[in-house]
């Protein structure tokens, strides 16, 4: 399929022999089973050892022994099958009581009231990422317009938000809300349907209506409920007879038992369990509240359980900052293993209340979370600083660390993440002096082992410890690099912060504006983002591909579609837009991976609440900002000659690499004993852009940079 649909694939395996004998043998095993895959909560029981009565099989990664019929056919063989479902939510919140206990404050989830005004109202605003079965885009717009204000309504929500019943959700919504009447099929049923609006959404509501309506026994209703859900039409043809000949008993014409009979076997072939659906609800509910009542334990508890899955931990920080909760960054001497709460420093909000207890709150990164470092090194670490209390600076941490469970590659991960901030706040140089750390760790863990005891005792004078070496320090955007590679995402800034300037003057929309101002739906806008992640896809209706561009600013994620159609780029005319298609265009600037500036035009569909975004085109911030005309003013401190020409040589390197844009550069050079200030204009122009500014402003000697 993919060779008939991508020109590129075919293009690939025609021209590179590798590709093409890799495919050659894929092609051979397309079509074999991958793997043998043992159901996560399938327990099977028989009156004797099972391999009595089914072949067994031994999965690798198991000690227990898995049947070899699937779940249809090993009941069939005689054995009892149960499905003990096991949810990490449930682990979520007993770990989020846990962090409320450390508060003082205990939370008993079996005595919760089911009607707690706060987590409905947080529903009814479609506030629901991380809650157990709402937390989807589409279950979101949902909460929207159901606005949910009792237990039932979550229970039906469960239930209906599934291929086939989900046609019933307006309905069910508009009765709610009193926009349209509720009918019944027949008056006998209301009872039964009233807390569903009419709709018929249960299998337990198909087995009362046979059992009010047509007489039937409870087992009787469940063989109906059976035969209706698996479509077996002998013993339908048999159940319309006994279901409209016990309706006419109690008064109901056959006329209107035969349409009730169609209506409830429309319903029942897809009929969601209700005990199932209570208990999901159930579950989806304690979440909510806890997300609503101690949003800041909450969400560390679900980060903690999900610390594997970097785009969850994305956007649950996302999250955490519309929630106006701090996100604490990794530190050697406060963060633990998993996520933890833990006391802001100061206020994160000015427009919130001081005394509220859950703004005063932060959720602490988790040192585990970082890339490549596992927390079995991490609770190593911890344990030496719970006994012997914080490192005092990087040797302290060389010194009492053990070597044989930490290496250089994870101390390196650790400084990008900038956990070694509270002792180094260079990261460049703590990168930089990994290996030195290393040798000192090891060197120390050999005296220990062997009782060998210093001169100077058992910590390293000022003058035996060895030099860092001297680097140069990384830009903002260097150091937000690194960070990025070694957690996932942009943890203490955002890319765009340095281009505010550049996106002030170029009056570009942000996301959270574009998600909420309903007069921006159906105009075209200026969006500005940080490439998040990039896939493609093939429009079922057209067969034309497609590219879907995730991207972030300040505010907030947003997702933009891209088409494969050409628009003009700035600068070209009718006759040379002849240029690469948007499609192609956003597949070289992912692979670039710098910010964007996208021409996106805002779009909603009738009767959704969540709008969108499609790509009218788009070109590199950088290159957005050297055509802006800022000017780059550098304040240089007085030194010594030398240093001074050193200084003006950096400056110099950097701006040859950025000439003939529209941007002038001024220097301002402090002279007589800086009581006055020399200003000296460059010839030419320059792209005044953020990487200059911010390599010039890394050069020693400079005081300060602005563009202006």
């Amino acid at each position: 399929e993919a060779i008939n649909s991508e020109q590129r694939l075919r293009d690939e395996i025609r021209d590179d022999e590798l590709t093409a004998a890799v495919i050659d043998r894929a092609l051979k095993l397309e079509g074999l089973f991958a793997h043998s895959s043992t159901h996560a909560a399938g327990v099977v029981i028989g009156d004797r050892p099972l391999d009595e009565l089914v072949p067994l099989y031994r999965d690798p990664k198991s000690d227990m022994p898995v049947t070899q019929f699937n779940m249809k056919w090993v009941e069939q063989s005689g054995l009892v099958k149960f499905d003990f479902l096991g949810l990490k939510t449930l682990t979520v919140l007993h770990r989020a009581c846990s962090y409320i206990k450390n508060r003082g404050i205990t939370v008993d989830l079996s005595l919760v009231p089911l009607d707690d005004a706060r987590t409905y109202e947080m529903l009814a605003l479609g506030d629901a990422s991380g809650v157990f079965q709402l937390e989807s885009t589409g279950m979101r717009s949902v909460l929207k317009g159901l606005k949910p204000d009792c237990f039932e309504d979550i229970i039906a929500i469960v239930a209906l938000y599934r291929p086939g019943p989900m046609e019933n959700i307006p309905t069910y919504v508009e009765r709610k809300h009193g926009r349209s009447p509720v009918n019944y099929p027949h008056p006998m049923l209301e009872e039964i349907l009233k807390e569903t609006q009419g709709v018929i959404i249960y299998q337990e509501q198909v087995m009362q209506i046979a059992q009010v309506m047509s007489g039937y026994s409870l087992g009787e209703a469940d063989i109906l409920r059976r035969a209706m859900g698996k479509k077996i039409q002998s013993v339908m043809d048999e159940q319309r007879g006994r279901f409209c000949e016990g309706a006419v008993e109690r008064g109901v014409s056959e006329k209107k038992a035969s349409e009730v009979f169609d209506l409830v076997t429309k319903f029942a072939s897809y009929g969601f369990n209700k005990s199932h659906a209570a208990a999901y609800a159930l579950v989806a509910y304690h979440t909510a509240y806890l997300k609503a009542n101690y949003p800041v334990e909450f969400m560390a508890a679900i980060m903690t359980l999900d610390m594997g899955n970097t785009d969850k931990l994305a956007s649950f920080k996302q999250e955490l900052l519309h929630m106006h909760v701090p996100v604490l960054l990794p530190n050697i001497n406060k963060s633990y293993p998993t996520f933890t709460v833990e006391k802001a420093d100061d206020k994160y909000d000015d427009d919130v209340d001081d005394n509220d207890p859950r703004v005063k709150q932060g959720v602490r990164y988790a040192l585990g979370a970082i890339k490549g470092v596992g927390e079995k090194a991490m609770d190593s670490i911890i344990d030496e600083r719970n006994k012997n209390g914080n490192f005092k600076d990087l040797f302290d941490f060389a010194e009492r660390i053990d070597p044989k469970t930490l290496n250089k590659r994870q101390i390196e991960q650790l400084a990008s993440a900038g956990a070694f901030d509270c002792l180094n706040p260079d990261r460049a140089q703590v990168m930089a002096s990994a290996d030195v750390l290393m040798r000192l760790a090891t060197m120390r863990a050999q005296e220990r082992e062997s009782n060998q005891v210093s001169l100077f005792g058992d910590t390293m004078s000022e003058i035996d410890r060895p030099q860092f070496p001297k680097v140069k320090a990384w830009t903002e955007t260097e150091m937000l690099d690194a960070e990025h590679k070694a957690v996932g995402f942009y943890l203490s800034a955002h890319p765009l912060d340095t281009y505010e300037a550049v996106l002030e003057r170029e009056r570009i929309i942000p996301a959270e504006e574009a998600y909420n101002s309903p007069s921006l739906v159906g105009q075209t806008v200026r969006m500005a983002g940080a490439i998040a992640g990039y896939r493609e896809g093939t429009s079922k209706k057209s067969g034309n591909k497609f590219g879907i561009l995730s991207l972030s600013d300040r505010t907030d994620g947003f997702e933009v579609l891209v088409f494969d159609k050409r628009n003009k780029r700035r600068g070209e005319t009718e006759e040379t837009d002849a240029g690469p298609s948007d499609l192609e265009r956003a597949r070289t600037l992912v692979d670039l991976g710098a910010p964007l500036v996208l021409n996106v035009e805002i779009r909603k569909r009738e009767g959704e609440d969540e709008v969108g975004f499609s790509c009218k085109g788009m070109e590199s911030l950088e290159l957005v900002a050297s055509q802006s005309g800022a000017s780059l003013v550098i304040d240089l401190a007085v030194g010594e000659p030398n240093d001074v020409r050193e200084t003006i040589e950096g400056i110099k390197a950097a701006l040859d690499m950025c000439q003939g844009g529209k941007g002038k550069v001024i220097f301002k050079i402090p002279v007589n004993n800086k009581t006055r200030e020399a200003e000296v204009r460059l010839n030419g122009s320059y792209k005044v852009t953020p990487k200059l500014r911010q390599a010039v402003a890394a050069e020693r000697g400079v005081a300060q940079v602005k563009e202006v």
